[in-house]
């Protein structure tokens, strides 16, 4: 159970339905699952983009191509992190990026930094026809003019609060929970 520092915002029902219908978005934004690939940034957002094209595979009955993100070595705070950052995996999807239709999947938009090194990163690699931003929670306060294109929730949170997305495979559960900002952030 939550503690009074935690507030559960959505349940796995509540997070399942947003992706759903973000998944329903990002078709209607590309009008089919051609020439489609879902990009999602390390961390969480690639256990998001593995749960949207399973809802498109399963609505559209084709898989879009799934890769990930690390932008670890394009963040502008990168000395701030420390001298040993811990770096993920990117991969493309077969064939590369050039010339399709992106979605950039990441789980909570704020100052808008990760998406533009998300940009920064995929622009090294190629040039797409066109980039999309999803994000399943949106809590405002950005520091640059970034907005996302689908969104499966927007979500309030003092600068002093933090918006944490839970999911299956790194936390053992799928929700979202609005929570003080550790005092050692």
């Amino acid at each position: 159970m939550a503690s009074p520092e935690r507030q559960l915002m959505m349940d796995a029902r509540a997070v399942e339905r947003a992706l759903a219908r973000m998944a329903r978005e990002v078709v209607e934004h590309n009008n089919g699952v051609a020439g489609l690939c879902v990009m999602g940034v390390q961390r969480r957002g690639v256990q998001l983009a593995d749960l949207i094209a399973n809802e498109i595979e399963r609505a559209e009955g084709q898989r879009p191509p799934v890769g990930t993100l690390d932008i670890t070595l394009y963040r502008d705070d990168l000395t701030a992190i420390g001298p040993r950052p811990v770096l993920g995996e990117t991969r493309l999807p077969a064939g590369g990026i050039d010339g399709r239709n992106l979605v950039i999947v990441d789980d909570v938009l704020y100052t808008g930094r990760t998406a533009r090194a998300a940009l920064d990163e995929l622009a090294d690699f190629g040039r797409p026809a066109r980039i999309w931003l999803c994000v399943l929670v949106d809590r405002g306060g950005r520091e640059l003019p970034i907005q996302p294109d689908i969104v499966g929730r927007v979500i309030e949170a003092a600068p002093d609060q933090v918006i944490e997305v839970l999911v299956p495979d790194l936390d053992g559960s799928l929700s979202v929970e609005r929570a003080r900002r550790p005092e050692d952030a």
